[in-house]
């Protein structure tokens, strides 16, 4: 399960996943608390071109005239791991907690006793706590929705 571990950290590099996580701790600051409240990062292709969620469509157009302004500020923030683009679209953007951090909106699937304990058969490998409990509901919610599509 080591060589498990090792992959996905692989696969998360490749991606984007470290640079995309400081960039969602970081943002607040370089954008701002309204544009924050109103926009959040999505997801990065690799082609680095980053996906911001907005709470309108109004939100979008608005930010899409900001893009280089934000660019430039993430450039400085993130030394090197910047995303190349932002791509403004409206989607599903964190609610403000009571400190004001974000609390992620989640859209997993509900899962079964026995989803949830194969999933952690599937990390029990993995060394990092925090990653094997992810792993382990990410393979949960797999298996749910492979399994509610397979229903008739």
């Amino acid at each position: 399960m080591d060589r498990l571990e090792r992959e996905i950290r692989r696969a998360a590099k490749r991606v984007g996943l470290p640079a995309a996580s400081e960039l969602v701790r970081i943002w607040p600051q370089v954008v701002g608390e309204t544009i924050a409240a109103n926009a959040w990062p999505a997801r990065m292709n690799r082609k680095r071109v980053l996906q911001v969620n907005t709470s309108s469509a109004t939100w979008a157009f608005e930010l899409k005239h900001l893009a280089p302004q934000i660019l430039s500020k993430l450039e400085q923030a993130l030394a090197g791991e910047c995303p190349s683009e932002l791509h403004f679209v409206p989607g599903p953007v964190p609610a403000r907690g009571p400190e004001g951090d974000p609390s992620p909106v989640v859209n997993e699937p509900v899962t079964t006793a026995r989803e949830r304990a194969q999933g952690e058969k599937l990390a029990a490998a993995i060394a990092d706590d925090e990653l094997r409990a992810l792993v382990a509901r990410a393979a949960a919610a797999s298996l749910a929705q492979n399994s509610r599509k397979s229903t008739p």
